[in-house]
C-alpha cells in the first residue's frame, strides 16, 4: 500500500483538506489536513470516522482502502478523493486517536486565521472575497494612534483598500467599514465549515459548546 508520500501531484488539492480529529471519548480537540491524517492512519495512530444511515462506522486505513473502492462506483459532489498508486482513497472528514485523552483548548484565540474567518475572507471595506494571499489586516484605529489589536479593532482587508486607507481612520480616508469588528461567540473557522456541505460529518461532534473553544487549525485550501 501507497504512503501519503507517493500519492500523485493531483492529489495535492484533497490532501490539503481539513479533517476534525476526536479523541478517544470522541470529542472534538483539533483540526488537520487530510495530509497529516493520512498519515496518522498508516502509522495505526488513528482510525477513520465516518457516518453510515444516521449512525457512524470506525475503520482502519484497510478498510477505509476497501470501503473507498465502492464508493468510488458513486460518488457525490462532497466527497474529495486522492489517487495513490494503483488505487483512490476517499479524503476522511473525521478521524479518532484511540490513545488520545486531550480535551480542547476554552477560549477564543485571536490570531490572523480566526480573523480571516470570522470576515469570511471579505474586506470590510470594499466587501469583495479574496484568497489568504491578498488579504491583510487593519487596524480600524490606526496603530499610530493607540489603536488596539483585539478583535474590535482589527478587521480582515485587501491589500488595495488597506493601502488607501493607510494611518487614517475610516472617515478621514472616506472609506466605510461593511460591519463593525466585534469579538465572535464561536469558533471562526469551525463554523465557516459547518456552512460547507463537504463538513457535515462535523456536526454530530462540533455542537454549540464547543464553538466556544478553540480547536487548533492546521493547513487547509
Amino acid at each position: 500500500m501507497a504512503h501519503p508520500a507517493q500519492l500523485s501531484l493531483a492529489a495535492q488539492g484533497s490532501l490539503s483538506m481539513s479533517v476534525l480529529v476526536l479523541n478517544r471519548s470522541f470529542v472534538a480537540v483539533h483540526v488537520t489536513n487530510v495530509r497529516r491524517a493520512l498519515t496518522l492512519l498508516f502509522r495505526d495512530l488513528a482510525e477513520v470516522v465516518h457516518p453510515e444511515q444516521g449512525s457512524f462506522s470506525a475503520y482502519t486505513i484497510d478498510s477505509w482502502r476497501e470501503l473507498s473502492a465502492l464508493e468510488a462506483l458513486e460518488r457525490s459532489p462532497e466527497q474529495d478523493w486522492i489517487r495513490a498508486v494503483g488505487y483512490e482513497l476517499q479524503a476522511p472528514r473525521v478521524i479518532r486517536l484511540p490513545r488520545c485523552d486531550a480535551v480542547p483548548r476554552h477560549g477564543m484565540r485571536f490570531n490572523r486565521r480566526n480573523v480571516f474567518a470570522r470576515d469570511a475572507n471579505r474586506c470590510q471595506y470594499c466587501g469583495r472575497r479574496f484568497p489568504l494571499g491578498e488579504l491583510s489586516l487593519d487596524h480600524v484605529i490606526p496603530k499610530s494612534r493607540s489603536g488596539p489589536t483585539n478583535w474590535e479593532n482589527i478587521v480582515c482587508a485587501c491589500v488595495s483598500c488597506n493601502v488607501r486607507k493607510g494611518g487614517r481612520t475610516p472617515r478621514e480616508a472616506g472609506m466605510q467599514l461593511i460591519r463593525q469588528p466585534t469579538k465572535p461567540k464561536r469558533s471562526p473557522l469551525i463554523a465557516l465549515k459547518l456552512h460547507n456541505p463537504k463538513y457535515a460529518a462535523w456536526k454530530t461532534f462540533v455542537d454549540r459548546a464547543y464553538w466556544l473553544v478553540d480547536l487548533q487549525e492546521g493547513p487547509d485550501v
